[in-house]
């Protein structure tokens, strides 16, 4: 299996976990993988009236850092473009939260860490 691919298939198993996680923790899943221009939102949940923007991070060591510490401001800024768009195609009029969901996954451990709130995109 060539990097890129092993690299897309573990993407792949962080964001099933953190769903799994997610609904385990009564969120609603509306959307995995929505893709407007060239923002993409791994996960776009709704809990209590709120709708949950989720950045997904794996990564199989944190020897480089948390997997967190790997969105930046353009990150950010494409999320947001990306909610925006989201909010107006379902005609949505909710108040946005925006979580990363960090994983840390190899043979040995699997290790989920939920950062709510995790950043606003005005901010930046």
């Amino acid at each position: 299996m060539s990097q890129q691919n092993h690299k897309q298939q573990l993407g792949k198993e962080g964001e099933e976990i953190a769903t799994a996680h997610l609904i385990s923790k009564g969120y609603k899943i509306l959307s995995r993988n929505y893709r407007s221009g060239k923002a993409e939102i791994d996960i776009i949940a709704m809990q209590d009236d709120i709708l949950i923007i989720v950045e997904v991070k794996t990564r199989e060591t944190d020897k480089y850092g948390n997997p967190e510490e790997s969105v930046g401001t353009g990150k950010i800024k494409m999320l947001a473009q990306g909610t925006e768009d989201y909010m107006i195609d379902k005609d949505l009029h909710n108040n946005v939260r925006y979580d990363i969901i960090s994983i840390i996954k190899n043979q040995y451990k699997t290790e989920v860490s939920h950062l709510e709130d995790a950043f606003w995109p005005g901010l930046y």
